[in-house]
């Protein structure tokens, strides 16, 4: 083989994690080595992970290198990233909770990977931070598609047994099989609220108290979402849901950014059909403007946008421009100001030699009656 076995990562039920070394390159890579059965061949999940990571390239979804297959086992070979945001977090966080340059930066990557999924007609299916990797760069990549699926027109019906249950949006929950790249969006929100809080926003214990969570916070949809739930997807099982009131995503998160909620909100609707897509959070203001969620990564490299030393460049370019307009602007303002004072106090002289050329006039006037 050409690679070689360095240190254990991680290990799971069907795979465990080496940390390698390839022979030719020399370049650090992750062995992902999946045990085969005799009699069941190569796990689905493997296939399926296989032939949708070699068409997914891009810069927020991990690379897969190589695939390694033997009769006992198969390896795949993939960039090597030396964390995933969860031990990211539970490392750099305040309890937690990330900076909020941290966490737009990290949100804006999670959607680009997101987004190029939904653009290439792929579900990711299991977002959440454990799935989530970050490199020494600052740079999130998706990782983890053993539960992703390719989707197409007519709408697929799918497995309602994915996503981490925490992650896992109502619809589902609810027992939908035609759902689409929303799902992943919801993922997506969840996500974002962790990295805000420090902590998962919907803790259930099964299907029925994860959505009995989301209801406190959301509160209870209106009969109309429902009924359009039910048109879109007739499986869905409707109970009665209690009557709950929404709690403001601002009163949750009384430290965060407006803007920062905003998209919050878009992110996680109940109705699926209200929720915003990937491509458009990625527009949306909270990503291009407000300086005052700006700062710096874990390297102390600016990361706004997709977290890329370049972009944070652009972006103090773009502050320095600001400042020098201000103070472009401040300085014509101090100009005026000072001409107006000017042409005040020149206009103040003369009146006052005004008022002075005619009290001399009436002094003369009155000393020539005088003299005659």
């Amino acid at each position: 083989m050409n690679y070689i076995q360095l240190e254990k990562l991680g290990e799971g039920t069907y795979a465990t994690v080496y940390k390698g070394r390839s022979r030719v390159s020399n370049e650090i890579v992750a062995l992902k080595e999946i045990h085969l059965d005799a009699e069941e061949g190569t796990p689905s999940t493997a296939i399926r992970e296989i032939s949708l990571m070699k068409e997914l390239r891009h810069n927020n979804i991990v690379r897969l290198h190589d695939v390694i297959h033997t009769e006992s086992k198969l390896m795949l070979v993939f960039e090597f990233m030396e964390q995933d945001l969860k031990r990211y977090m539970d490392v750099h966080g305040d309890r937690g909770a990330l900076t909020p340059s941290l966490v737009r930066s990290f949100m804006f990557q999670l959607l680009k990977g997101t987004a190029f999924c939904h653009e290439n007609r792929v579900l990711h299916r299991d977002l959440k931070p454990q799935n989530l990797l970050i490199n020494k760069k600052g740079e999130l990549k998706l990782g983890d598609f053993g539960l992703a699926r390719a989707f197409g027109i007519p709408v697929n019906t799918f497995s309602n047994e994915v996503v981490t249950l925490w992650y896992r949006a109502p619809d589902v929950l609810l027992g939908s099989r035609t759902y689409s790249t929303s799902i992943d969006v919801w993922s997506a929100g969840c996500i974002m609220a962790e990295m805000i809080s420090g902590v998962p926003l919907f803790r259930g214990r099964d299907n029925n108290d994860q959505l009995n969570q989301i209801l406190r916070i959301l509160g209870t949809p209106d009969d109309q979402t429902i009924k359009r739930l039910v048109n879109d997807s007739p499986e869905i099982q409707i109970r009665p849901f209690p009557r709950m009131p929404r709690v403001p995503f601002q009163q949750l998160y009384p430290k965060a950014h407006p803007l920062a909620i905003d998209l919050l909100d878009k992110l996680l609707k109940f109705d699926p059909t209200q929720r915003i897509s990937a491509e458009e959070a990625l527009r949306h203001p909270y990503f291009t403007t407000s300086a005052a969620i700006s700062g710096t990564g874990p390297g102390g490299e600016a990361m706004i946008g997709n977290g890329s030393q370049s972009n944070g460049m652009e972006y103090q370019q773009q502050q320095q421009q600001q400042r020098a307009a201000q103070a472009q602007a401040q300085a014509q303002a101090n100009a005026q100001a000072q001409a107006q004072a000017q042409a005040q106090a020149q206009q103040q002289a003369a009146n006052y030699a005004h008022q002075q050329a005619l009290a001399a006039q009436h002094q003369q006037q009155h000393h020539q009656q005088y003299m005659s």
